[in-house]
């Protein structure tokens, strides 16, 4: 239904919408512009005062011969630069509850809609995350408008799109993508424009998270992520420059790259702060790490169910004696024990989370190797794996590998040597299987083959 021109009218019709009553913080306030009835309507916390306060001002002080239509009022009277005419009755509410500022005026039949809005946020800093090594330490915020500008602000060229969507039938939240011109993938652009025009989701409660299933669907048996996220403006602008695209959902402080790759997802934005040398290392590094974290503790298994196979030299990673408990079963015990540690640690007052992790450390470590339960061969391979999983920028792989090696040590345990390559077949045919939208394949530059990607990857070219 569009705005007809009778003030009245509209004013019943937004009443039984909005129900002022029942909802104390959506405005309607009576004007006098120009000598005709007016209403304004906004939505109290969202709106900056100041700003309202002066743009009132100058209306009211509107002239008759100014209030023609409905766009002469706009270009002469309407003092604030972000402001629109609207004629859709569904568009105005959904910009009222947007936190945008409508004016009705009697006899216009349109709605003038002005920006003024000013949402409660945390100032810019360094992402939590995301550490920072060198470079700036300015981080997204819960406010899309703002990660648009530290985008706009770090990539000064018109090729940059911003597109402005929404998606959530209840929720309505409000969604950007942000692309170049002429280096994104076309196809995958119109793609994820596609899923999120067309999404039926009634809202994005879990914000970006929602976001990357209703782009990527749902993955119940691969743990393995399709998405890359980050809290970094320049990380983001260095993907958009890439070619790749960016979704920023308001609420969130992370953006989600497109498209992902497995070595991508594993890639830190330090690794480009530092000389070419420290920068190589550091990936090559953080790749090997990963590896150790998956093959460290089944290989070892299998150094304990086949010593007669195990170098001279390495025959103290052997056990001494037999230990109370198979050394599976404590390896798979304290993959759960970290990750309730973790948990706990989580709701621990941080005024506590020193002493609490000093007392964790000395009393569970000692006690625990003193009581038979565990060995401390197990003990230090689970703190290096551990400590290892937070080499990589994101939990969800770091998650992926942690599932992958307790199915590793299980079969292994199981069933030695083909235990071991069935976990390790089932690890690379998940990896082949994740498709992430416009990728040339999870797993590339390795599968398919390309020289230039690998040596891109290791050596930072």
């Amino acid at each position: 239904m569009q705005i007809s021109g009778n003030l009245e009218e509209e004013k019943r019709r937004f009443a039984a919408i909005f129900d002022p009553e029942q909802n104390f913080d959506l405005q309607e306030r009576n004007l006098v512009i120009g000598g005709r009835d007016a209403a304004l309507y906004f939505v109290t916390g969202l709106t900056k005062d100041s700003v309202l306060e002066r743009v009132l001002e100058i209306l009211l002080l509107a002239r008759p011969k100014e209030m023609k239509d409905a766009q002469s009022f706009l270009e002469c009277c309407v003092p604030h630069c972000a402001a629109t005419l609207e004629q859709e009755e569904k568009a105005i509410v959904t910009a009222v509850l947007s936190g945008l500022t409508i004016i009705l005026v009697e006899g216009f039949d349109a709605a003038v809609v002005m920006d003024l809005r000013e949402y409660p946020q945390r100032t810019t800093s360094e992402p939590a995350r995301d550490k920072v090594l060198r470079g700036s330490r300015d981080g997204f915020t819960e406010t899309m408008v703002l990660n648009c500008a530290l985008i706009r602000r770090r990539i000064r060229d018109p090729r940059l799109h911003v597109e402005y969507l929404t998606a959530g039938v209840s929720s309505k939240t409000d969604v950007a993508i942000c692309w170049m011109e002429g280096r994104a993938d076309p196809k995958l652009l119109e793609d994820v424009r596609r899923r999120i025009k067309s999404s039926n989701m009634d809202s994005l409660t879990m914000n970006q998270e929602s976001m990357a299933s209703l782009l990527t669907g749902k993955t119940r048996w691969n743990p393995f992520p399709k998405y890359k996220f980050t809290e970094r403006p320049d990380t983001t602008a260095a993907q958009i420059l890439e070619g790749d695209l960016a979704i920023l959902v308001d609420n969130s402080p992370s953006a989600i790259i497109l498209p992902a790759t497995l070595f991508a997802i594993s890639e830190d934005a330090n690794d480009y702060y530092f000389p070419p040398l420290t920068g190589a290392y550091l990936r090559l590094t953080r790749l090997i790490v990963m590896l150790l974290t998956l093959v460290m503790t089944p290989l070892w298994l299998l150094a304990l169910r086949y010593p007669e196979y195990v170098p001279q030299t390495f025959h103290f990673i052997l056990l001494d004696e037999t230990p109370y408990l198979h050394p599976a079963i404590q390896l798979l015990l304290l993959e759960f024990i970290i990750d309730g540690l973790k948990l706990s640690s989580l709701s621990t007052p941080e005024t506590l989370t020193t002493s609490f992790s000093i007392i964790g450390a000395i009393v569970f470590g000692n006690y625990a190797v003193e009581s038979g339960w565990f060995c401390s061969d197990t003990l230090l391979y689970m703190s290096f794996v551990a400590m290892a999983n937070y080499s990589q920028p994101g939990y969800e792989l770091g998650y992926a590998i942690k599932y992958m090696r307790i199915l590793a040590v299980s079969l292994t345990a199981l069933f030695g040597v083909w235990g071991f390559a069935v976990a390790m077949a089932v690890t690379l045919l998940l990896i082949l299987a994740t498709k992430s939208p416009g990728t040339k394949g999870y797993f590339w530059p390795v599968i398919p083959f390309s020289a230039k990607g690998i040596a891109k990857l290791l050596f930072r070219l």
